[in-house]
């Protein structure tokens, strides 16, 4: 029976994972835990929703991107 693709990825890093050293573990859980809190944590707090707090609907919030997106430079 053929095991799907995407199990086979997730072991193929868990199994390397497990064989680095204790150092090299560290580094990499200290990455990890370094790109959540700039990826979650900080996008909730320095990064609020503008257009969902600006505009009611999403016709407003696409026309609003668009204008934002084709005006030109005066």
């Amino acid at each position: 029976m053929k095991v799907p693709i995407l199990k086979q990825i997730v072991r193929f890093y868990f199994d390397r994972f497990i064989n680095l050293s204790v150092t090299s573990r560290k580094l990499w859980i200290i990455i990890f835990v370094k790109l959540f809190i700039m990826f979650a944590i900080l996008k909730l707090f320095f990064f609020p929703d503008f257009l969902k707090t600006k505009f009611k609907t999403n016709t407003e919030r696409s026309n609003y991107v668009i204008e934002q997106l084709t005006q030109t430079k005066k």
